[in-house]
């Protein structure tokens, strides 16, 4: 080849890989663009929200870039859009022209999507600020804490004259359940949505509640510090609305890419007693989300099981996405794909009523009556996103594991401790006050942590979680602890003449290690009942 003749195909090859570089530096532009939803730094707001864009900026830097780089910047939809106010909203202010309001609800949310408001709504998420009545507060707000202000050991030390003993509470509980969220009164307390009585619209009726709310010289209501920031998926609003779409729609550039991850619903399904997403991890399909993150396609625009991609599922892709075998629908409600529920100490299968609430009604006739959604139909739904993927075969036989695995801990753990606790209450050998006695501390690890973790694991394929981590330690709990500490205390009673209490729990402890899933071990005898 002549020298002329190298040198033009060397120079056509080196134009070649050129080109090939620009296009894929164009195409990684192009990924990590879409990736964040919007266009960058290059979207313009629209004319409703450019003196807020203009006034951020400088200020706000961070606020204004998450916003350019999200969905609602690319379809013009812009900060007063969201914040927008009405006159007689209760944490309205004029702000530069605009009535805003800081707090953005699933009610304000609900005007551009309604059918996913109205899912959430009816979901165990926009309930979880219930926990402010829970066993699991109680901890956080009386044990851990205290239910009013106590003063410090050494107030020169501390800093302060009065210790806020609900501060686990603020920092802990309320970031991922949620809270009633409140604004600062004049007279010192907190006008919270009880007593503003908002009407079917979300406007308070409450005038009196209204006055009272203490603003700043601009007419800003102050929200209480107690109470916000607050991004609980159970958040009780102002307006009467349940819930935060920020709690996995971070705002301001609500995305759905991290919506889509697994490490998004960590934020609050982690820990000893509902280890979410360790289990996950665990699994086989967090094994393989890991090693196939990057063909998943969490930020395409459409995201359906089995059209856009099938390499792993996610959290959302099992509870809350669509596949191919629904029609693409998605739902926000994840409980329209559970069939038992877990969380509490014996598992119950999930039939709801029209509000979304288990139905516990035992007669046939008028449960039937009461029953909108069957755990049927919600393992059918999600079985739907399990076939995806797996046989018929593969996941009927999953299903009958699950269901053997669950009704065991229920039927050998769960409903013997249950009416061990009750016999000792009945009895008068424990207090109606939660914690107070060793032995209910032994039932509430037994349940709430072990229990929980060992139903997780099964329920998300996950083995250690079921046995390591859950069964082994249920059984060494229960036989142990909880069995040998309501022995003890029939036996302390009956040493003091209580002895009908001291019967009473005997008789149930007896009856219950007389079984036959009891008779491996040989229990101790039952103290002599008194003549």
């Amino acid at each position: 080849m002549h020298l002329r003749a190298k040198q033009a195909l060397v120079a056509g090859l080196a134009l070649a890989f050129a080109g090939s570089l620009v296009y894929v530096q164009a195409m990684e532009v192009a990924r990590k663009r879409a990736e964040t939803e919007g266009d960058g730094s290059h979207t313009p707001p629209p004319e409703s929200s450019r003196a807020c864009v203009e006034c951020h900026t400088p200020t706000s830097p961070g606020i204004v870039d998450a916003w350019q780089r999200s969905r609602h910047a690319a379809v013009g939809v812009g900060c007063f859009e969201c914040h927008r106010a009405a006159e007689d909203d209760v944490d309205g202010f004029d702000h530069y022209g605009h009535r805003i309001a800081v707090v953005v609800t699933p009610r304000d949310c609900g005007g551009c999507h309604p059918r996913e408001a109205e899912e959430f709504a009816r979901s165990h998420h926009a309930k979880g600020g219930r926990i402010l009545a829970s066993l699991d507060n109680r901890l956080a707000e009386v044990v851990e804490g205290a239910p009013v202000p106590f003063a410090p050991h050494d107030p020169a030390a501390a800093g302060v004259t009065a210790v806020d003993g609900k501060a686990v509470v603020v920092s802990g509980c309320r970031q991922c359940h949620g809270s009633v969220v409140g604004l600062e009164a004049q007279d010192g307390g907190i006008v919270t949505v009880d007593d503003l009585r908002p009407d079917e619209n979300g406007r308070p009726t409450n005038a009196e509640a209204v006055a009272r709310i203490l603003r700043d010289p601009t007419g800003r209501p102050q929200l209480a510090a107690s109470t916000w920031p607050n991004t609980g998926i159970g958040r009780i609003n102002l307006d009467g609305s349940s819930g935060s779409c920020s709690a996995c729609h971070s705002r301001h550039d609500f995305s759905r890419r991290r919506a889509r991850k697994p490490e998004n619903c960590g934020k609050c399904h982690l820990g000893p007693d509902h280890p979410q997403k360790e289990i996950y991890e665990e699994s086989k399909h967090g094994v393989a989300y890991r090693d196939l993150l990057d063909r998943m396609g969490l930020d395409a625009p459409t995201w359906v099981l089995g059209k856009d991609y099938a390499e792993a599922p996610t959290c959302a892709t099992c509870h809350m996405s669509g596949n191919v075998r629904n029609g693409g629908r998605t739902t926000h409600d994840p409980r329209e794909r559970i069939s038992w529920t877990n969380r509490p100490p014996i598992s119950v299968r999930l039939d709801t009523d029209e509000a979304g609430r288990i139905v516990t009604e035992l007669d046939p006739t008028k449960r039937s009556q009461k029953v909108a959604d069957t755990w049927q139909a919600k393992r059918a739904r999600m079985q739907e996103v399990c076939s995806v993927c797996h046989t018929k075969s593969y996941v009927d036989a999953f299903y009958a594991q699950y269901d053997a695995f669950v009704t065991l801990y229920n039927e050998k753990f769960a409903r013997p401790g249950l009416r061990i606790m009750e016999a000792l209450l009945s009895a008068g050998l424990r207090t109606k006050e939660e914690f107070d006695d060793p032995v209910e501390w032994t039932w509430f690890y037994l349940w709430h942590h072990e229990g929980r973790r060992a139903r997780h694991g099964a329920s998300m394929m996950a083995p250690d979680y079921a046995q390591w981590h859950g069964m082994y330690e249920v059984a060494e709990r229960f036989y142990e602890e909880l069995v040998p500490q309501a022995r003890a205390l029939a036996d302390a009673a009956a040493e003091r003449g209580e002895t009908e209490a001291a019967r009473s729990v005997h008789a149930v402890l007896d009856e219950i290690l007389a079984r036959p899933e009891h008779a491996w071990v040989k229990h101790p005898k039952a103290a002599p009942a008194p003549p």
